[in-house]
This record gives C-alpha cells, sequence and structure tokens, in this order.
C-alpha cells in the first residue's frame, strides 16, 4: 500500500502484514522508515475525516508533560494522502510508543495483581491526577472526549497516562466553526442529562466529560466499584447503569437511594474528606446542575492534596492509605478478600502468594463456548441497555414472590474496547513515578503479524488460522473473525476454524446494535462444522448457547429453548460427562419452565441437570448457584424451608471466593442477602463469617445433594 505524507509528499509503502491491530472504521500499520511512527488508515476514506484532521492538526493541545519530553495524548502527526491522482485524505500519522496497559488492568484489581503487583495506592491516586491533567488540557484548546471510558486511556507502570483514539474527540474547528462531534458513548460513563439521546445530534461540554472523569477517578480509587453499582432494595429486576445514572442514584451520596454498597466493595471511608467531597458534589448537586461538577484542575489539586495525605502501613509497605483512617484498610480488606492482597508485600509476590489461589484449570479459553463475564466495548443504543447484564436466572412474575424477589446484583461493568488496536497506539504522559525494578509487568498477548505466523508454519492456511486464535484470545474478535475468513477461503473444508469463526461471532453478537444477524452467522458456521464433523460436540454446546440468547427475543421463544435443548442432548450423548452443558441445559429448562408455566416438570428437570453436573465435578459453583435459587423459588411457592436454598448459595460463595471469581462470588452474596430478607443487613456487615462459618462440609468432601 503506497501512501503520501502532506508535508513533504514522501511516497511512504505500507507492507498489509505489517498490520498491529483494526477497529470498525480503520486499520493501524507499522511505518517502515519510521518506527516512532504508526499510520491509521481508514477502510473507507471521508471528506468529513479530511476535514476533521486537518482541524485538529491546526489546533493541538497543550502537552501537560512536554518539558519531560512526554505525550499525554497521542493527536494525530500528519496527514497521508492517495497516490491514485485524487489526493484525497486516507489517514494519518501518530507517535508509537510501547510498553503500555489499558487502564482496566490497574483497577481491576485481579489484573493489577497479576501484572504489576506492585502498583500500589500511591502509584493510583497518582494515574487518576495525570488522567485529569489530559483531559483539562484537552478542554482548555476547546475539545471534548465525548466517548469517555477506560478503553481509550493507556498507563505505564510508572502511573504515565495516555489518552487515545483522539480521532473520534469532539472538535470544534476554529477557522469555519464546524463541530465534528463525538457520536458514541458507554452509558455508564454517560451523565444523567445525555441518557438516552442520539449522540449524533448533540454537541458536547466538558461538563459531560467531567462526569465520565469522576466515575473513572472513583473506580481507580475504590477497586473498580463503579459509583452507581450497589444491591437493589427495589422490587423488580434491578435497573441497568443508565437508568441509575438519569435517576440520580450515587450509591454512596447523601440523598436516600434503593441501593446498598456491595459487600466487597471498599469502604466510601477509605477516600480522602476531599475526595469524597467532590465525588458528592459531582453526582449529586451535578445531577440536576451540571455546571456545578468539579473540574480537572479542582480534581487535581485534591488528587495531590490525597496523595500527600497518604501513609505507609507498618505491615505491608505496599499498603497505602490515607492518614485520616485509624489502622490499614488493605489489611482488612486482604482478610475480608480470603487473603488476596490488593497490595501484596514484596516477600509474598517472591512466593507468588499474591496468584493464589487461582481458579481451576478449563479447557484453554481460544474457543470460549460458554457466556462469560465478558467486558467488551459495548456502546449505548437500547440494544446495549437490554443486554447490559450477564445472562442471570431471574424469578417469575407472580404474586406470591412479588415481596420476596430475587434483587440479583448489578456489577459494574468493564469494557475492554478493541485491544489489540488500543495496545499499539501508545504514547507516555504526564507526571512519573519512580520505576520500581521489583514490578513484575506482563503485558496482553499481543496478536503475532500474519508474516511471522506464517514465517513459522509454512502455510497460509495454518498462518491466517493461527492469527484468528491470536486476535480470539487478546479478546478482537472483529479481528479473529477477519483472520479466519482468509483461513476458510484457503480451506473451505476445515470444521474448526467454522467453529472458531462462530465461537467469534457469538461473542461480538453480545454487544451488538443487530445480534440477531450475527447470532444467525454463527448458527451457520455451526451448522458447517457439524457438516463437516457430525460427532462435534463442542459445535452442538456451543449453537444450543446461540439459541438460548436468540430465545431472549424471539417472537416463538419455545421453539428456541427446544432446540438449544436438544443441541445440549446432542452434545451429552457425544461427551455425557460435559458437566457446564448440563448446567447450562438446566438453565434453559428452567426459563423454559416459567415461559410455559409449567414449574413442577420443569423445575424437577432443571435441579436433575443441576445434581447430574455436582455429581460430575463438585467444584462446578455455578450449578450451586442456579440450584440454590430454583430450590429458592420452590420453597416460596410450597410454604416450606429455604433451608437448602440458602446451603446451596452458601457453597456457590464459598467456591466462587476460593476460585477467585470476585463477579460471581458478589452474584452468590446478593441472592443470599435476599433470601435472608429481614437479616440481610447484618449479613451485609460480615458476610464471609456467614458464609465461611456454615457447619455444612466443602464441596468435594461430601456428596453433593
Amino acid at each position: 500500500m503506497r501512501l503520501q505524507r502532506s508535508s513533504n509528499n514522501q511516497i511512504i509503502t505500507l507492507d498489509p502484514n505489517s498490520s498491529l491491530g483494526h477497529g470498525g472504521e480503520a486499520r493501524v500499520f507499522t511505518v517502515p522508515q519510521n518506527e516512532a511512527l504508526v499510520a491509521k488508515v481508514y477502510h473507507k476514506p471521508r471528506e468529513i475525516q479530511a476535514s476533521k484532521l486537518t482541524a485538529m492538526l491546526a489546533n493541538p493541545p497543550d502537552n501537560p508533560m512536554a518539558g519531560q519530553g512526554h505525550i499525554s495524548i497521542a493527536w494525530p502527526e500528519e496527514l497521508l494522502r492517495s497516490t491514485d491522482g485524487s489526493n484525497r485524505v486516507v489517514g494519518f500519522l501518530m507517535p508509537r510508543v510501547k510498553g503500555m496497559h489499558s487502564l482496566l488492568d490497574f483497577y481491576n484489581p485481579k489484573t493489577r495483581r497479576q501484572k504489576c503487583p506492585f502498583f500500589n495506592y500511591l502509584y493510583l491516586h497518582r494515574t487518576a491526577r495525570n488522567i485529569a491533567a489530559a483531559m483539562g488540557a484537552l478542554h482548555a484548546r476547546g475539545y471534548c472526549v465525548g466517548d469517555v471510558n477506560e478503553s481509550n486511556i493507556l498507563v505505564s507502570d510508572t502511573a504515565l497516562v495516555t489518552l487515545v483514539d483522539t480521532d473520534s474527540f469532539q472538535v470544534r474547528d476554529l477557522q469555519t466553526a464546524a463541530i465534528y462531534r463525538c457520536g458514541v458513548g458507554k452509558p455508564e460513563f454517560t451523565p444523567p442529562e445525555l441518557q438516552g439521546k442520539n449522540f449524533g445530534q448533540i454537541d458536547r461540554a466538558p461538563e459531560h466529560d467531567l462526569f465520565g472523569l469522576a466515575v473513572l477517578i472513583f473506580q481507580l480509587l475504590m477497586e473498580g466499584t463503579h459509583p452507581f453499582s450497589g444491591i437493589y432494595q427495589g422490587s423488580g429486576d434491578p435497573p441497568p447503569y443508565a437508568a441509575r445514572i438519569a435517576a440520580g442514584h450515587f450509591t454512596y451520596g447523601s440523598k436516600p437511594v434503593p441501593y446498598k454498597p456491595t459487600p466487597i466493595a471498599p469502604n466510601w471511608e477509605i477516600l480522602h474528606p476531599s475526595l469524597r467531597q467532590l465525588f458528592v458534589k459531582c453526582f449529586d448537586a451535578g445531577h440536576s446542575q451540571p455546571n456545578l461538577r468539579p473540574n480537572a484542575q479542582t480534581w487535581q489539586a485534591a488528587l495531590k492534596e490525597a496523595e500527600n495525605a497518604l501513609t505507609t502501613c507498618s505491615a505491608n509497605n505496599q499498603h497505602r492509605y490515607s492518614d485520616h483512617l485509624q489502622s490499614c484498610p488493605w489489611c482488612e480488606r486482604a482478610v475480608k478478600l480470603g487473603g488476596r492482597d490488593p497490595f501484596p508485600s514484596l516477600e509474598a509476590v517472591r512466593q507468588k502468594k499474591h496468584l493464589q489461589p487461582l481458579p481451576p484449570k478449563r479447557t484453554p479459553p481460544v474457543y470460549r463456548q460458554y457466556r462469560a463475564l465478558d467486558r467488551s466495548a459495548a456502546y449505548y443504543s437500547s440494544a446495549t441497555l437490554s443486554k447490559h447484564a450477564p445472562l442471570f436466572l431471574t424469578l417469575p412474575r407472580s404474586r406470591r414472590l412479588s415481596r420476596r424477589k430475587f434483587n440479583l446484583m448489578m456489577m459494574g461493568t468493564f469494557s475492554l474496547g478493541a485491544v489489540s488496536l488500543i495496545l499499539l497506539m501508545q504514547v507516555l504522559s504526564d507526571v512519573q513515578l519512580p520505576f520500581d525494578s521489583r514490578f513484575s509487568v506482563t503485558s496482553i498477548p499481543e496478536p503475532p503479524s500474519d508474516g511471522k505466523v506464517a514465517a513459522k508454519s509454512g502455510n497460509n492456511f495454518v498462518a491466517y488460522y493461527k492469527q484468528g486464535d491470536a486476535y480470539y484470545k487478546v479478546g478482537d474478535y472483529e479481528g479473529a473473525i477477519d483472520n479466519y475468513d482468509r483461513a476458510i477461503k484457503l480451506n473451505p473444508k476445515d470444521a474448526q476454524v467454522y467453529l472458531n469463526r462462530g465461537n467469534a461471532l457469538y461473542e461480538v453478537a453480545q454487544h451488538s446494535g443487530d445480534p440477531d444477524r450475527t447470532y444467525r452467522r454463527a448458527i451457520e458456521d455451526f451448522n458447517r462444522t457439524l457438516g463437516l464433523k457430525p460427532n462435534q460436540a463442542e459445535a452442538y454446546l456451543s449453537r444450543g448457547m446461540v439459541r438460548y440468547e436468540i430465545a431472549q427475543y424471539s417472537k416463538n421463544p419455545e421453539k428456541e429453548y427446544q432446540q438449544a435443548i436438544q443441541d445440549f442432548d446432542r452434545s451429552l450423548r457425544l461427551n455425557p460427562r460435559a458437566a457446564k452443558a448440563l448446567v447450562k441445559r438446566g438453565i434453559v429448562h428452567y426459563k423454559l419452565a416459567q415461559y410455559k408455566g409449567d414449574l413442577s416438570t420443569g423445575y424437577k428437570a432443571a435441579i436433575g441437570d443441576f445434581n447430574r453436573a455436582l455429581s460430575i465435578d463438585s467444584q462446578e459453583a455455578e450449578a450451586y448457584l442456579k440450584r440454590g435459587i430454583v430450590r429458592y423459588e420452590l420453597a416460596q411457592y410450597s410454604g416450606q424451608s429455604d433451608r437448602e436454598a440458602v446451603e446451596d448459595l452458601q457453597t456457590a460463595a464459598k467456591l466462587f471466593l476460593k476460585q477467585g471469581n470476585i463477579e460471581e462470588y458478589q452474584l452468590a452474596l446478593g441472592n443470599i442477602c435476599v433470601a435472608l430478607d429481614k437479616n440481610c443487613d447484618s449479613f451485609l456487615r460480615n458476610p464471609e463469617k456467614f458464609i465461611l462459618s456454615t457447619p455444612q462440609s466443602l464441596p468435594g468432601e461430601g456428596k453433593p445433594k
């Protein structure tokens, strides 16, 4: 691919095999003539993109750390034009610096502990300060990020930050006064006044960004907890984040709201008083008066004050906490989390205790057949809101259960975004903390280039096949599909590549504005797999999961449920000891029973599947969780004791805690809380004491019920 630089008309040649990643609009390439740059080339260049980039180049924002040689914002540096005589703008050049990670890797305790265990609370404060500094520089020049979220921010292991994907920001042309809007946004970072709006028709303002900035800072300092997350105390299903934010239901604010903080979240009091005051001002007062939200400079000052107030724990010098507290909250939290220290000591890391306990090993994750708590980017739309939460069982609407329905816990969502693209748009920025040589940093795997794979394999089909697997592993499902497409063109008779592409399509559909079309494509791939390899149990299992998803919105859900059950039946005939398939079939039996109103037969079938799954794998926590939900429901209908249901939920919570699956652990705690009804408040004060003090034996020590 030959392109021309606009500054000096130099011709640069981009190797198609040197692609570093791609998104929906563009692909990023290395620049052979200059390793410090990357080229972003649009799939379908448009005149509006050229005009927007021209306005950005004419008015670059200040770099808060220019004096130290760091770049806070990955701003376009030069236009790239076509060489076909049209002279049209097809992309741009921008800086390339390696060695940074998604912000999610640092505010998610699990990934931080694994990838950078010495990134302590001081570093989290400094990261928040640097994000505020970069956003303040943008606002000073009249720009708005628009789509504020963790996927557009990269962080180094020394707390430097970089804002990326800058060509999606809202841009005002100083010459023409034209405004190039940001047409996307994620609901959990969107301010209340913009919830449900069409972003393509709205001019963003700094106060809109400031809401998202406050959410990011809250998550950084509260171990990934979203400020509007919590256990729903009202009737019916928990509202999505969009509804919570629109209603101003800040869980930790001064106003009464129908939520309790999640048991696993840190205590609100760990935050410095100045920060707590700003969060209340942003989310409470700023709900109806957006102009009252603290600006970036105010956050910088408060974060600096909070950082200066940090003291070091005498028991673990990696524990830093605000000096307004009487004792170290991280020591207490480590005990609460079953020994998983959020900020492990040097000795613990040397002994690799910070990685324990690990989830039990499962089938390699390259081909995800089961729906997980996936946090891929999901832009705001009605379809997104309807599928905002992962698959959970819910109780049927009935008068008898109206007062004691399960209020399932809403989890904080973490969107990873286009990982493979973001990892390669990396530049440095802002105030740097000293690098600690004890840091243990492991980057997210970077998909190898087609050329590298081909050189190793000597076979183009194998090259694209392996490249697809590599993209799948890092969560770039579009990239995986693109490579599987190429592999299929070279060898349309390989069953496994159809199965893999179908699984990638399934993942894409989870966050698609048109999921039905993508689900149908996935089913076509599973059908092709079975046509080539009729005894492929995984294909039946995957197809059953897709059919279950289709049933959620189908006009004829009973048909889809029945077809899903048939697929699970076939999968189990081929692999009778597939515990996960039994759990999934049990869930479908449960949902079908609700739809048909045949609770006795359907619930019995569901419990039978959960029992069989546990007889195969006594560590299958999901089976305990779902069986507990069904047993609780049956107890409410019959008026009998729900003791067995509570024990199942307790066992599920124990196993999730043991496996390090904090998201599902919180879900189990939420269900226990509702099952305990009036005793919920006392339970939430020390949930671990309750679930760990039960007299029943741990799974594996006795026969499952």
